[in-house]
């Protein structure tokens, strides 16, 4: 079972930046997919990052070139950098890990971690 734990949450004004961690309690691969989910009060969970095998990343739309997922397999930790952060980027921020061990999907969450951003 890996654990994994967000941080670097918090309170940040319109415009401001914030870098968000994922510390997984194991060792993460190269194939492994790591993601930034986010969900909103009364809104669905929603994918906002995803860091694949060989480098390869994907951005939802609406947080394209102002986030950048990132991540240090030596560390087992993947990074969420936000830049010109607005008020609807306000969410609870969660890490996932989805790995494929023998034709099975293991999917693995964090327990997520609070973004504010004030007008």
């Amino acid at each position: 079972q890996v654990q994994l734990v967000e941080s670097g949450g918090g309170l940040v004004q319109a415009g401001g930046s914030l870098r968000l961690s994922c510390a997984a309690s194991e060792s993460i691969f190269d194939i492994d997919v790591m993601n930034w989910y986010r969900q909103a009060p009364g809104k669905q969970r929603e994918l906002v990052a995803s860091s694949g095998s060989g480098g390869s990343t994907n951005y939802a739309d609406y947080v394209k070139g102002r986030f950048t997922i990132s991540r240090d397999n030596a560390k087992n930790t993947v990074y969420l950098e936000m830049n010109s952060l607005k008020p609807e980027d306000t969410a609870v921020y969660y890490c996932n890990l989805r790995r494929i061990i023998l034709g099975s999907l293991l999917t693995y969450w964090g327990q997520g971690t609070q973004v504010t951003v004030s007008s």
